[in-house]
């Protein structure tokens, strides 16, 4: 009996407020890895690519709406540029997105079975390892798991202010990644398939929803017809333009992948709960209204990308279902033919506290390994990048630097680490006069000709422009990374507008 004590503490806390205590050490566990299993590494390009969007903010990006770079501007206000604290800001947001999880079982699940659902979420791997790398789809875990919660408390009681509320995280949703659309569409069809849609469409509900999302994200769109849709156009350069044979594969990748991401909270409920094959089909269409109201909108989200990307040749990656994963408990669980004792829930329970703290145990292997295998130099050379690119440029003057370009992934990088906290400009600058009063420095992989001879051109422009050349190689325990050959351009500030 004293064995079970701490289990069932463990379980008394998930009941309860309590609850963020627990959350509190899966945040700090899960940060704590991402220190130290990518203490080898630098921050991923999407990472950096946030922090120099961050750095000149506007209604929109080339490649993605504002509101992650906001985030992102906002969290280093208070926080110091530092690995660690990237690292808190991604775990933050997955631990967030299972807190708003966590509020939103409460409407479908019992005590013991939220705290399953909760735990199951654990077991996914977006909420944990691909959370360390911040992107637009971490931010999108949060935003959509409340957008979901709060639109199926709108749905459900017509309430003015969960109406409201829905609209205001669906549009922060769209101005984060325009993928939201499916979880719009989700709910829209959900919502149109209930029995009770006309009681629902009547209200003043979805109308507020409506005008409130319109208002917040008007401005970006506004932007959007500004810039001729650029990032739509980015979107489906990058994306689509595929054949049919090459989209059809894509779209059998994206389910096998989906499944295999959330296998491990699957293949729990089946093996605890053994349901029969008239079960399943109840825990896949429930009777119960409330219930197959959320199961319509999991599958339709989840699901209707495969439409689209058959029809306009769209590569679909399931890593962008990282947002999509907040009804699946409730979906597994909700049925009374699912079962779980309390020797179970104790086992799931101690599993998803032991599995982070293993993966602690182990972080310093997982480095060593993935520097072995070897690491793309992006993740690996960015920071001694940085000081090579400070050191070339205040040996040509003495003002800050301000601005940086070339290489993209690489100058993201260097605005990152660099002391002087410089811009980093998308693409070669066209008009190179433009920044006489500031200057830059172009940074090239030497392996990058376009970038290597369009900076040598606008080098040429400036007589006191300055080209280095050099090879960086990086270490860890002893162990050599492969080196690397980099060109840097400095454009120092001149008044003479040359």
């Amino acid at each position: 009996m004293e064995l079970a004590r701490p289990p069932d503490r463990l379980i008394g806390a998930l009941e309860s407020a309590a609850v963020l205590t627990v959350l509190a050490g899966y945040l700090s566990v899960w940060t704590l890895y991402g220190i130290i299993a990518k203490s080898n590494q630098d921050l991923h390009s999407d990472m950096t690519e946030l922090i120099a969007w961050s750095r000149d903010l506007a209604l929109g990006f080339p490649k993605h709406p504002p509101f992650a770079a906001m985030v992102v501007r906002a969290w280093f206000a208070w926080f110091p540029i530092y690995d660690w604290s990237y690292y808190l800001l991604a775990v933050l947001t997955a631990t967030l997105a299972l807190w708003i999880a966590w509020q939103l079982f409460a409407d479908y699940l019992p005590p013991t079975k939220r705290v399953v659902g909760l735990c199951l979420l654990m077991f996914i791997p977006f909420f944990n390892f691909h959370a360390l790398k911040f992107n637009v789809n971490t931010v999108l875990m949060p935003l959509w798991a409340v957008t979901t919660f709060w639109f199926l408390r709108s749905y459900r009681t017509c309430s003015t202010t969960y109406a409201a509320l829905a609209g205001v995280s669906a549009a922060l949703s769209m101005a984060t990644k325009y993928w939201s659309i499916v979880l719009l569409v989700g709910l829209v069809v959900a919502a149109v398939s209930d029995e009770r849609r006309r009681a629902y469409f009547r209200s003043t509900a979805p109308w507020i929803t409506v005008l409130v999302g319109l208002a917040v994200i008007g401005p970006h769109i506004g932007w959007l017809e500004k810039h001729n849709f650029s990032p739509v156009d980015y979107a489906m350069a990058v994306h689509g333009g595929h054949p049919f044979a090459h989209a059809f594969w894509a779209v059998l990748r994206y389910c096998a992948d989906a499944v295999a991401y959330a296998s491990v909270p699957i293949a729990t409920v089946l093996l605890i709960a053994r349901p029969s094959a008239s079960s399943l089909l109840e825990i896949a269409w429930p009777a119960d209204p409330d219930r197959r109201l959320v199961a319509v909108a999991f599958a339709t989200t989840l699901f209707f990308p495969i439409l689209p990307a058959l029809l306009w040749g769209i590569e679909i990656n399931a890593i962008w279902t990282m947002s999509a994963w907040t009804l699946l408990p409730v979906l597994l669980l909700s049925s009374h033919s699912v079962q779980v004792s309390r020797l179970q829930v104790r086992w799931i329970a101690s599993l998803a506290v032991l599995f982070p703290l293993l993966m602690l145990f182990i972080a310093p292997a997982v480095a060593l390994v993935a520097f072995k295998r070897g690491l793309p130099p992006q993740l690996t050379q960015t920071k001694m990048l940085a000081k090579q690119v400070e050191k070339a440029w205040h040996a040509a003057t003495s003002e800050p630097l301000r601005y940086v370009s070339g290489t993209t992934d690489f100058a993201y990088g260097v605005a990152t680490y660099a002391d002087d906290r410089p811009q980093a400009l998308s693409g070669l600058p066209e008009r190179p006069r433009g920044l006489r009063r500031s200057g830059i420095a172009l940074i090239c992989d030497a392996t990058d000709e376009v970038c290597v001879t369009r900076s040598g051109q606008i080098a040429s422009l400036n007589p006191a422009s300055r080209k280095f050349q050099f090879v960086l190689t990086n270490n860890y325990l002893g162990v050599s990374g492969r080196p690397r050959g980099y060109y840097i351009f400095t454009i120092p500030p001149s008044s003479d507008g040359e």
